[in-house]
């Protein structure tokens, strides 16, 4: 197997508790996909017919420009959604990123793979320097190796799950600047709480290293603002106890999308994301991780469908911006159906 489709992993003692013979694991074990599940998996892609897997047309998006970001006020948190998961914070006038995706591809191959239905709205090289970059796990559509090594010069600080720091230290960041964080582990700074929180998911980057390398999710305070980013879950308790720990938050950007029955523990449906915003006490919820690769076997636009309709009966407040389109962590919701 060639080693730059594989992630180092963890090559110290660490002693996290989720970590055993080499691997991290769920809390709650979750189902190991056999190989003839996965052979089942691939044929599925192979001969199953999709229905709108991509859209038919442009997807309407903001353009964002570096002047633009520069006029922001520094006394709150701004965000631009990005694409997918990836999302730009303003944070008090610093610039922080979470899972920052800008390749073509959400794949090792620039030839192959998920390829985006639309570019990002601005592009790195037009990004001020980056105070903080926040990583949820290794897979391709959240850890962006082309991305981070065009990060590596205007990027103060890199916060990953345990093991991710070896890849970046691999890609060029000094070590100085990546901080790896178990589960539940904080950092607290002058004015800021970061918090390392669980998921229930996997990590890998090809056939040989399988959970080497831990994921989960962000919850964040600063001054008085709160929120979360899920990086990639299947629905668990956790989003209670995160919730009841660290909550409410003002604004919980939840993964919606790239559902299936065959791995339903993995990634939640639409009205699961709904039943975890609730439990993590979240107050406005954006749905993540949809409308920019395709993933798995439903319509592209089945996610923001059913999300939509799922917080309508949970008076949820939902909010959907368009990529590129600029909004404060007090807004209210924005109600668009671009879809």
């Amino acid at each position: 197997m060639n080693n730059q489709l594989a992630a180092e992993g963890v090559s110290d003692n660490s002693h996290s508790a989720q970590l055993s013979d080499g691997k991290f694991h769920n809390t709650a074990e979750v189902e190991r996909p056999s190989f003839k599940k996965t052979l089942g998996i691939f044929k599925r892609f192979i001969t199953e017919k999709k229905i709108d897997a991509e859209p038919k047309g442009e997807l309407p998006m903001h353009s964002v420009s570096h002047a633009q970001l520069e006029r922001l006020s520094n006394d709150t948190v701004h965000f631009v959604k990005l694409g997918h998961s990836s999302i730009l914070a303003k944070v008090y006038g610093e610039y922080w990123l979470f899972d920052p995706v800008f390749s073509e591809r959400a794949s090792p191959f620039s030839f192959m793979g998920p390829k985006r239905f639309q570019p990002t709205p601005i592009s790195i090289a037009e990004l001020s320097n980056i105070a903080k970059v926040f990583i949820s796990h290794n897979h391709y559509d959240h850890l962006d190796k082309a991305a981070i090594k065009q990060l590596v010069d205007k990027t103060d600080s890199f916060y990953v799950p345990l093991g991710v720091e070896n890849d970046l230290k691999k890609w060029g960041v000094d070590e100085q600047k990546v901080h790896s964080f178990d589960w539940w582990q904080e950092k607290n700074m002058a004015n800021s709480q970061i918090v390392f929180t669980p998921t229930q998911h996997f990590s890998g980057r090809g056939l040989t290293d399988g959970n080497k390398t831990l994921w989960g999710s962000w919850a964040i305070k600063v001054n008085d603002k709160r929120f979360y980013f899920s990086g990639d879950s299947g629905y668990f308790s956790g989003f209670k106890e995160i919730g009841n720990r660290y909550g409410p938050f003002d604004i919980t950007f939840i993964e919606t999308g790239a559902y299936d029955k065959d791995w339903a523990d993995i990634h939640m449906t639409p009205e699961q994301s709904v039943q975890a915003h609730l439990d993590l006490q979240g107050d406005v919820m954006v749905p993540v991780h949809n409308g920019t690769f395709d993933l798995a076997f439903h319509a592209w636009y089945d996610p923001l469908k059913r999300v939509a309709k799922k917080a309508g009966q949970e008076q949820v407040s939902l909010s959907t911006p368009l990529v590129g389109e600029v909004f404060k962590i007090q807004d209210t919701a924005i109600d668009k159906a671009w879809w």
